[in-house]
């Protein structure tokens, strides 16, 4: 199969847009969707639009490597983040707001006539999942076609993934130090990280009793996991799995169900 090519919108013109869609049946937008919250004393308050954007950039990378040509969107760095708000710097959206931010985006590069639409995110609040879930719902009402959205909290997908994203406790933790690392690591403060004790926090229990912030799930440092077992040998690891991700659920859309 030839190889396709691979794209960041923001770096193209609007004519080399309109070219590639009138010449290729196989465009794929890929768009990464973020937020802008704490994650501990050693992380960036970017950590989640960091990871979503890798792994938008390493699908369309898969994808092109696999025959379509891939453009990636600018990513969205607002989202529902309201389980961070004692934390300076979290910023957080409605969910009306967040659910027509994401929608519209998506929408349009359908309008554009894209082949199919590809949202990665990162960003695990179950406000903010189940926000995305409702916009994958109404996309596809709209444009007949579904929002492809490899959810990394469903099962068969966290499955895939680390021990310490399963277990639940991985806010800042081991995990998510490992993706940053991996991409940007003058960007994680190493000797902070290195410091932090293991605070397992078993999020999915303190979720079905009430909980509703970190605080109340007694991240007081807004991170749980184990930040200095993070390192980017890991992240480049599970990089690659995220980007199978992107790439079998394009794959699949196009294959007819038996």
């Amino acid at each position: 199969m030839t190889e396709g090519l691979m794209f960041e919108l923001a770096r193209m013109t609007y004519t080399e847009v309109e070219a590639l869609l009138a010449e290729s049946d196989r465009a794929i937008a890929v768009i990464p969707a973020g937020s802008t919250e704490a994650h501990g004393p050693h992380l960036p308050l970017a950590t989640d639009s960091i990871i979503s954007t890798q792994m938008a950039r390493q699908g369309a990378e898969a994808l092109a490597a696999a025959g379509w040509d891939a453009v990636v969107f600018p990513t969205l760095h607002y989202a529902v983040t309201d389980w961070a708000g004692a934390f300076k710097g979290s910023s957080t959206l409605s969910v009306a707001t967040a659910e027509g931010m994401v929608l519209e985006t998506c929408l349009a590069a359908h309008r554009m006539g894209f082949a199919r639409v590809v949202l990665t995110n990162a960003h695990l609040e179950p406000d903010n999942i189940a926000t995305l879930r409702g916009v994958a719902k109404k996309f596809e009402a709209a444009a007949r076609q579904p929002l492809l959205f490899p959810d990394v909290t469903r099962r068969k997908n966290a499955e895939r993934l680390t021990d310490e994203f399963r277990s639940g406790s991985c806010h800042a933790g081991q995990y998510e130090t490992s993706l940053v690392l991996a991409v940007h690591p003058e960007l994680v403060r190493a000797g902070a990280a290195a410091e932090l004790p293991e605070v397992f926090v078993p999020m999915h229990e303190k979720i079905k009793a009430g909980a509703r912030d970190f605080l109340e799930c007694g991240m007081d440092r807004a991170y749980c996991g184990a930040p200095a077992g993070g390192t980017a040998e890991e992240g480049r690891a599970t990089y690659e799995v995220l980007a199978a991700m992107v790439l079998e659920c394009v794959r699949d859309s196009f294959t007819p169900a038996t």
